[in-house]
């Protein structure tokens, strides 16, 4: 709470010295002792965080189901084809995804079992795009609180405030971390490829192993989600970058770079309120 209550003072202060020398300030972020991270240092952090994080929502369109396009249908109206009720196409549809990072550019591999019905969606021509959001595995040592403790609480032994009486669904400020979306189009993995997929990915999802391409319960393969564009919220707008990040810059960042950074909550001990804590670059 710190940095968050001395932003006002910090801006008053500056406001005054603005005034008596009409000289330009630099931004609040910078007189707080910190800066906003560069399109760049984000495209990192986020190439670190699809590194790091193995699922996200998968969102497509339905395809037209116009009697035209959709000439089967059932007597119950449902179109024998997809199984799905009528007047759905064109609808946005999410749902969630294994994703694995097994290759240099950037682009999300995906184990597409051919029946998923995101996948048809692709096929029959539907836009893409993957959002993801980082979790990280320890809680901040402190918290973003909305309640404040009174000296009744302290004396009463409630120094974390009432409201901490029930457990927190999730012990982190979400909306404080970083998260993308990417959009683009579903290719093929090339079939030489298959063995060197197959192992990154069950790494990362080793109940995957039940469904790799040549499976007796479903038809597979390896795919990929060709970027084109990224959408990149780093948390918080007075500390974090928000906005659409340099496509070529996310392909082109190295392993060196993403293994040489650190998001917040990947170690012990960190702090909520602290950019410091943060990330490494």
């Amino acid at each position: 709470m710190k940095l968050s209550r001395g932003l006002p003072l910090i801006s008053c202060v500056a406001l005054s010295a603005a005034t008596a020398t009409n000289e330009p300030q630099p931004p609040e972020s910078e007189r707080a002792g910190y800066k906003i991270p560069t399109p760049y240092e984000s495209a990192v952090q986020g190439r670190r965080l699809l590194a790091l994080t193995t699922l996200g929502t998968l969102a497509t369109v339905f395809p037209d189901d116009s009697p035209s396009s959709s000439p089967n249908k059932r007597s119950d109206g449902v179109s024998s084809q997809e199984n799905r009720p009528p007047g759905m196409g064109g609808m946005p549809h999410g749902l969630m995804e294994y994703v694995a990072d097994c290759e240099d550019e950037g682009n999300p591999t995906m184990l597409a079992i051919n029946v998923e019905t995101s996948f048809k969606n692709a096929r029959a021509g539907s836009n893409i795009s993957l959002a993801m959001q980082w979790a990280p595995p320890y809680p901040p040592n402190k918290r973003i609180k909305s309640y404040y403790p009174s000296f009744l609480d302290y004396f009463l032994g409630r120094s974390d405030g009432v409201a901490s009486s029930k457990k927190e669904a999730v012990p982190y400020s979400a909306a404080n971390l970083p998260r993308f979306s990417v959009l683009g189009y579903i290719a093929n993995v090339e079939p030489e490829k298959k063995a060197e997929m197959s192992a990154c990915f069950v790494k990362a999802h080793p109940d995957a192993k039940y469904w790799l391409p040549g499976n007796r319960i479903h038809e597979s393969e390896f795919v990929r989600l060709v970027v084109q564009q990224v959408y990149w919220i780093g948390g918080f707008g007075d500390r974090a970058y928000i906005g659409w990040l340099p496509v070529n810059d996310w392909k082109n960042i190295t392993r060196k770079e993403i293994e040489d950074i650190k998001l917040p909550g990947e170690k012990k001990g960190w702090d909520e309120w602290s950019i410091r804590d943060w990330v490494e670059l």
